[in-house]
């Protein structure tokens, strides 16, 4: 029996090990499906990473090593290249690795951390061949970054998430011409800054409400074509634009990692594509913690940081015996708000609640409800969503209140 299995060694994994031995756990140990910890961020090269949680502006890698370090120095056990093939209701992990075939473990305690992955191109129903230079944008950040291959010399972007476009910024460092990045939405995907720092300071198009309708070549991709869509985003007609390219990046969204979290029967939110939890990033499942990009898709590498330490400190009280349900308290949200994170309260204490918009909103009121009456409001010039926001709830608040919605005003 071990007291605390994480499942994932990438920034959530990791901080919640950390986090979990700070509050007294010894007996951790970390499973990582690769050969290296740090997830993703080994192949996110540019920097930006940590401002908010360690004050200084670090690469990817540099970012990870921060954790590493401390997971090394702590002395938490890790087994690396080690796949987790199945997660039980009662915490019992089978995995396997080249030195131990197929093994068990039970865990008093399991935080899922397992990340997300890209969505592939098969979801997304683009007409024509099947040439060689398609790629997902992680897949070609990869190749750049890690393999040392450029995969095209002239690129279109589908999709404005923030991946999108920090490659549309790392190909055109490396020499390539990015001819436009295509969204779909009346709206980027994608974090401001990364607007503005990979696209409009390299004089690339962004083209809102627009997509990619065909493909063209046989053996290698030689152009697509693309057109703007209407407000039921079917693509218009008389808007087709052909443009030549060998490389086509698809950048259409990212999926929780959630087959474990399936497997072990856990109640999921249908929107996040998560777990639902509540305020300790506890399942429906007891004992079994989830956490980071698994969760919900975070915005920054140092969100995903905090929440995992939230698992980790929760994970150490459950295994204490100190944790229990003083309350459930279900919160729901209007639609204009998407989803929350955490979906449900069962302690009574300051709680901060994350949220996501479905469309830009300016001046608007977020409204929290509870029975009926509206118990706390925040003003907010502007609500997008690309752009993680973030709500504090003390709990006097949400006393004798038997649920809650969160729900966004539009002020004009």
């Amino acid at each position: 029996m071990t007291d605390l299995v994480i499942i994932g060694g990438g920034p959530a994994g990791m901080s919640a090990a950390v986090a979990a031995y700070e509050s007294g756990i010894r007996d951790i140990l970390i499973l990582e499906r690769d050969a290296q910890l740090g997830g993703i961020l080994q192949q996110c090269i540019h920097n930006g990473f940590g401002l908010h949680r360690f004050g200084e502006e670090l690469t990817g890698p540099e970012y990870a090593w921060k954790y590493e370090k401390q997971v090394r120095e702590l002395g938490i056990p890790v087994k690396l290249n080690t796949m987790v093939l199945s997660v039980t209701p009662d915490r019992v992990i089978t995995a396997t690795n080249e030195e131990e075939g197929i093994f068990a473990i039970e865990a008093r305690a399991i935080i899922l951390a397992m990340g997300c992955r890209e969505r592939p191109r098969g979801a997304l129903n683009i007409a024509g061949t099947r040439p060689a230079g398609i790629y997902s944008a992680g897949t070609a950040q990869k190749l750049v970054n890690r393999k040392g291959y450029l995969p095209g010399k002239s690129v279109v972007i589908l999709g404005s998430g923030d991946i999108g476009l920090i490659m549309a910024r790392r190909m055109t460092l490396e020499g390539a011409e990015v001819k436009a990045v295509c969204e779909l939405m009346p709206y980027s995907g994608g974090l401001a800054r990364n607007i503005e720092q990979c696209l409009n300071d390299f004089g690339i198009p962004l083209k809102l409400s627009h997509t990619v309708v065909e493909i063209h070549g046989r053996k290698r991709l030689e152009g697509v074509t693309i057109a703007k869509v209407d407000e039921n985003r079917r693509p218009i007609e008389e808007t087709k634009e052909y443009i030549p390219c060998d490389t086509l990046l698809l950048s259409v969204g990212l999926i929780p990692e959630n087959e474990l979290t399936l497997q072990a029967g856990i109640g999921m939110d249908v929107v996040t594509g998560g777990a639902v939890v509540d305020q300790d990033r506890q399942t429906s499942r007891e004992g079994i913690f989830t956490c980071g990009n698994v969760l919900h898709v975070h915005d920054l590498v140092d969100f995903v940081s905090e929440e995992a330490a939230v698992a980790g400190k929760s994970a150490a009280e459950y295994i204490r015996g100190e944790s229990g349900q003083e309350c459930d308290i279900p919160i729901g949200a209007d639609g204009k708000i998407r989803y929350t994170v955490p979906q449900r309260i069962t302690k009574r204490k300051d709680i901060t609640l994350f949220f996501r918009v479905a469309d830009i909103y300016r001046n608007v009121k977020i409204n929290v409800v509870g029975d009926g009456r509206v118990i706390h409001s925040v003003r907010k010039p502007k609500a997008a969503p690309g752009e993680m926001e973030s709500l504090l709830l003390k709990a006097p608040l949400f006393e004798g209140v038997s649920k809650l919605s969160l729900q966004l005003e539009e002020l004009g």
